[in-house]
């Protein structure tokens, strides 16, 4: 069941957008998105998901994201600078439903305030739309408004404010509140 899913629903592996090159991850990344991003706190400060503190928590996501792509067709990307190959961050689509999938992005700060973001937003509704899925939606602290800016600028409606929804691990064990963006498909 899973391999016929995979073959009706699945999505590119790798594809290219004007500047970055976006693809699945694979086994031998995990020392670069350590080093790049994972780790830095500035950077995952208001990430939901722990900084890394080793090369091995990036294995996880490695193995996470291996088994979304098994499961769904689709999952985690790692983006590429097509200029000069260098990884800047990455993005991805964690489906809740066939029909229904959350999407974010987190970035090497070298990579901040470059338009990145709001690419591979673009990029993952693309994605989302050949799919053939209903809603795409994201979350950000409430806090963060780089992050609610990127998905204004990306086509997503704000919905509004989810009360104690979300641990930010990066923050505190609290659950916080956070903004509630969206995009459906016809």
């Amino acid at each position: 069941m899973v391999d016929a899913l995979h073959r009706i629903f699945g999505a590119a592996e790798q594809f290219d957008t004007d500047r970055l090159r976006l693809r699945r991850p694979r086994g031998d990344d995990a020392r670069t998105i350590f080093d790049r991003y994972a780790a830095d706190p500035e950077v995952t400060r208001y990430l939901a998901w722990p900084r890394h503190i080793s090369v091995e928590d990036a294995e996880v996501f490695l193995a996470y994201s291996h088994a979304e792509w098994r499961q769904w067709g689709c999952g985690p990307y790692l983006a590429f600078a097509r200029a000069d190959g260098r990884l800047l961050g990455s993005t991805g689509l964690a489906f809740e439903s066939r029909y229904v999938a959350s999407t974010g992005y987190v970035l090497a700060r070298d990579a901040w305030g470059a338009g990145y973001a709001t690419e591979m937003l673009g990029a993952m509704i693309h994605v989302a739309r050949g799919l053939g899925l209903r809603r795409v939606y994201g979350i950000c602290h409430v806090d963060h408004v780089a992050s609610a800016r990127v998905m204004e600028k990306g086509g997503l409606t704000r919905e509004g404010v989810l009360p104690r929804h979300t641990v930010f691990p990066n923050l505190g064990a609290a659950k916080a509140d956070v903004l509630c963006y969206a995009i459906q498909f016809p």
